[in-house]
């Protein structure tokens, strides 16, 4: 049995994204479920698989070909030995396993999120890695709550939407770096209180906005060109989480440098750590669920690709143009 699937034969740019026919379907192991793919979601995670950033990663092993993508949804085709928790037909939905850019996917069942009737496809495979992100940078990493206040880097993103909106339901107070009017709309639209990085510099501004002291805690998903201004824009003895690197990785930074900004608590968070099981998955994927279903999350989905224009999505995605999840359509 053969499907379609996009592959990747060698790191490097978009272009490497390959439309296949005639992949073999892989089958699944013991522990494992066969996921027929309805929607897979895109993310810069996949670029820096593609780029082999994490071709030495014992997190996300792969050696070229391989089928990109980390996240999707679909309904569950066959399960192996010793899966008892989802079965054939149920509508299902994971992140951090490689291969969701594909008609096929075999994932460990413990990581498989069943889906609610009343939540749709799309929704929830956005809500698995953007989703997951926000909720553990909001309830686990740093506990958002009435009196905190955060900065939220690229607020009109997939994930600074959701983490505002999130940080907003806790009661806290949310600054976020935008680029254009519209996206300042966007922000606005869910809480947020936008500066445009562009025109001034997002670190006084939001010293400004904190009458000198600083916020709580920033949540950085740009790295290199944001660091400095992440650290200088923290109160003293806040938090930086410093969660993605869209601008490039962040160089090596001397310790003395957060004693200097003032004792500031510097981390470099993972996913993977805070899904390590299948009790934490289940939590964070009810409360997103649960949030959706009653009007309280809004997920903003920018567009559809189908599974051919992988390359074009991943192209669009580079060049910064999002204005929420896009999603490939399987």
């Amino acid at each position: 049995m053969t499907m379609n699937a996009i592959r990747v034969n060698a790191y490097g740019g978009a272009d490497e994204l390959k439309y296949e026919s005639g992949v073999p379907t892989p089958a699944p192991g013991p522990g494992e479920a066969l996921v027929r793919t309805e929607i897979a979601g895109i993310n810069f995670i996949d670029v820096y698989v593609r780029g082999g950033v994490y071709q030495r990663s014992e997190t996300y092993k792969n050696t070229p070909p391989f089928v990109p993508g980390m996240e999707g949804g679909g309904v569950v085709e066959a399960v192996g030995d010793g899966v008892d928790n989802v079965k054939p037909g149920d509508r299902v939905a994971y992140c951090l396993v490689l291969g969701s850019y594909a008609e096929f996917a075999t994932v460990p069942a413990w990581r498989l999120v069943k889906i609610p009737d009343d939540v749709n496809m799309g929704d929830a495979v956005t809500l698995m890695l953007q989703g997951m992100t926000a909720h553990y940078l909001s309830h686990s990493l740093f506990e958002l709550g009435p009196g905190k206040t955060a900065l939220v880097h690229a607020g009109a993103g997939g994930v600074g939407q959701l983490l505002t909106q999130i940080a907003r339901l806790r009661g806290a107070r949310v600054l976020t770096t935008v680029s254009t009017p519209e996206k300042a709309e966007i922000s606005k639209g869910h809480g947020g209180e936008p500066i445009f990085y562009r025109d001034e510099d997002f670190a006084e501004r939001a010293l400004e906005m904190t009458n000198g002291a600083g916020v709580d805690v920033v949540y950085d998903g740009i790295g290199q060109a944001t660091i400095a201004g992440s650290m200088k824009a923290c109160r003293r003895r806040g938090t930086v989480a410093l969660f993605g690197g869209a601008s490039g990785a962040v160089k090596s930074i001397d310790p003395l440098d957060l004693a200097e900004a003032g004792s500031i608590f510097l981390t470099r968070p993972h996913l993977w750590d805070y899904t390590f099981d299948a009790e934490e998955i289940a939590w964070r994927g009810k409360d997103l669920f649960g949030w959706v279903a009653t009007g309280k999350l809004k997920v903003n989905i920018d567009r559809h690709f189908p599974l051919s224009d992988a390359r074009a999505a991943h192209e669009y995605l580079e060049a910064g143009k999002t204005r929420g999840k896009l999603l490939l359509d399987v």
